[in-house]
């Protein structure tokens, strides 16, 4: 991770079909998984698309809406996790997953039964998969929160959470593990590249707040973040490295429209974007940083147990729940002629 391949100038090859692919197969995965389902199964499972709580989230633990992986058969979790998969790009997939694993082994380290299959997410589909209207679909609980909306053969993919704890395993069987590493250490590699004047600019506070500042806002306010250095005042390796973080979070969707959300960032002009620091630079110290820019915002924060617990989220500022493709679907279906009788 980062999967994109971006040019020089920032711009990016966008294959419109293969975004086609990833919605049918989007489409396939949830179709199937529902099938699966037996009838009280699929009530829990099934809601509306305009529900609503439809922009209702949170990483917290605790149970959501929907049907937990803990409720399901072998055979269904499976379907439950290709349809996460669909959602992503193949290292997103990957991550995510991941940070299920990684709550196996946050609830063993502090001395929680753990049994196979019982994982405390929970799947919900918003809308008929199988009709040319808008529908959706989460995979949400602790740490993980993927929120999919499709719109005829284009999607969204955010608000787009995951964290990690522990940020680094301490022990057992999978100590040193670290299931968000690129998110730190981009950060921390363009941190170190600054100059003292830049720095000045770059650290907002010598503190890091407590946690990601926009929360579970069901729409995020980039104002709430800090400002930072702004790209058009970095050196041409400084931008680069910027650039590799962005797309470190873009890329956990499907490549095409990871792309997609890259080019419309580039078009909204790259020295607009900016990156912001609060907390010390030291390994093993709270930290918190953000990148926001004309069409997204994205946080990290690792200050909680002892700087061991990562919250990192990436918001659409145009397309989070999918309101622009919404917005652009029904003032086209306002439009339409209306047939003849």
């Amino acid at each position: 991770r980062p999967t994109g391949t971006t040019a020089d100038d920032g711009d990016v090859m966008i294959d419109e079909a293969r975004t086609r692919d990833a919605v049918r197969l989007m489409r396939e995965a949830a179709a199937a998984l529902l099938a699966s389902l037996d009838a009280a199964q699929k009530t829990s499972a099934s809601a509306p698309f305009e529900v609503a709580d439809q922009q209702k989230w949170t990483y917290l633990p605790g149970p959501r809406p929907g049907l937990s992986l803990a409720e399901m058969t072998t055979a269904q979790r499976v379907l439950a996790l290709e349809l996460l998969d669909a959602g992503c790009s193949a290292g997103g997939a990957q991550t995510a997953r991941g940070i299920i694993e990684l709550e196996r082994v946050r609830r063993q380290l502090t001395g929680q039964s753990v049994a196979p299959g019982d994982d405390p997410y929970w799947v919900r589909i918003l809308g008929d998969v199988s009709r040319d209207e808008p529908w959706a679909w989460r995979v949400n609980g602790h740490h993980l929160a993927v929120h999919v909306t499709v719109v005829v053969d284009q999607l969204a993919v955010t608000p787009n959470f995951l964290g990690a704890e522990p940020a680094v395993v301490p022990r057992g069987q999978h100590v040193g593990l670290r299931t968000l590493a690129a998110e730190e250490d981009l950060a921390r590699a363009l941190l170190a590249g600054l100059d003292t004047e830049q720095r000045l600019t770059a650290v907002t506070s010598e503190v890091a707040p407590h946690d990601i500042l926009t929360r579970f806002d069901p729409v995020a306010d980039p104002r709430a973040l800090p400002t930072g250095l702004p790209h058009a005042q970095m050196t041409d390796e400084q931008r680069a490295l910027l650039q590799h973080l962005v797309r470190c979070y873009f890329d956990r969707a499907p490549l095409e429209h990871a792309n997609a959300c890259w080019q419309r960032a580039v078009e909204a002009g790259l020295e607009r974007m900016r990156f912001g620091w609060a907390g010390p630079d030291r390994r093993g110290l709270g930290h918190y940083y953000c990148v926001s820019g004309p069409t997204f915002l994205i946080e990290y924060d690792n200050t909680q147990d002892d700087a061991n617990h990562i919250h990192s989220v990436w918001r659409d500022l145009r397309g989070d729940w999918g309101g622009d493709l919404l917005a652009t679907h029904y003032a086209d279906r306002h439009r339409r002629p209306v047939p003849s009788p």
